[in-house]
């Protein structure tokens, strides 16, 4: 399987319901990013694997440009319709690779990526990439669902990502994320927790899932150990899974 193809197959058909979808286009996270970021205003930034854009349209009216780029033209498309439809003129959108960008070495004063690592299917590669188009002394502001660092829990919550969604590649631990940013150069500056309330029906829902699959993904949960369900708040409903909260983390990592 073409992992890449596989994602912009996925996004390519999904990419006005990621517009729309409220746990992209809202959250503290979003808020959180832009304020840790103190831009001046003078700032250019990269927002990669932009999705439905809303991290380069929150940035846009505080730098002085902001480069969207994503591996999948649909949501491309769908992103720059956004953006501009607030006003925001310094925003381009380039079709790009998170793990090749095709831009110079030491170009932006800050890299953004938000909710869009766990499609990657090499990290290492797209860490490096950031390391590379900043500028020294310039900070990644990283912001990803992450997995516990309990191995039961961390296979649960990556096996039903993976069912509701194939282009999914692998929600990795908080302390696998501070090993590699450090290992290539990056120094952490601040880090965030957040809580993530996933609502079943939209959940699978923004995925084209057909009632059968829904139906499996449903009973594997109900299946799961009461160990598991207690960790992720699971709430179930005669029998149905309402929702379950998982958590995320955001990253301020200054190149070195």
């Amino acid at each position: 399987m073409d992992i890449k193809k596989e994602v912009q197959k996925q996004f390519g058909r999904s990419a006005d319901a990621y517009v729309k979808s409220k746990g992209h286009s809202k959250g503290k996270d979003l808020k959180k990013m832009v304020e840790i970021a103190r831009a001046t205003g003078k700032e250019e930034v990269l927002d990669v694997a932009t999705g439905g854009g809303h991290t380069a349209n929150a940035f846009a009216s505080s730098v002085k440009s902001v480069t969207a780029s994503d591996l999948t033209p649909e949501m491309l498309s769908a992103a720059e319709t956004f953006i501009k439809g607030n006003g925001h003129l310094n925003v381009v959108f380039v079709e790009a690779d998170a793990e090749k960008l095709p831009f110079p070495d030491d170009t932006f004063d800050i890299v953004t990526c938000r909710i869009a690592p766990h499609h990657f299917p090499n990290i290492e590669n797209f860490t490096k990439e950031v390391y590379r188009v900043l500028k020294n002394g310039g900070q990644f502001l990283l912001n990803d669902n992450v997995a516990p660092e309990n191995d039961e829990y961390d296979i649960f919550y990556n096996t039903v990502e993976k069912m509701r969604d194939y282009s999914h590649y692998r929600a990795w631990k908080k302390t696998e994320w501070l090993q590699l940013l450090e290992l290539n150069g990056f120094e952490i500056q601040e880090l965030y927790r957040f809580e993530k309330l996933f609502d079943f029906e939209s959940w699978c829902d923004r995925m084209h899932l057909t009632d059968t699959e829904k139906a499996t993904l449903n009973e594997f949960i109900l299946r799961t150990s009461e160990k598991v369900k207690h960790k992720f708040r699971i709430q179930i409903n005669d029998n149905q899974v309402i929702s379950f909260i998982g958590e995320a983390i955001l990253l301020k990592a200054a190149k070195l």
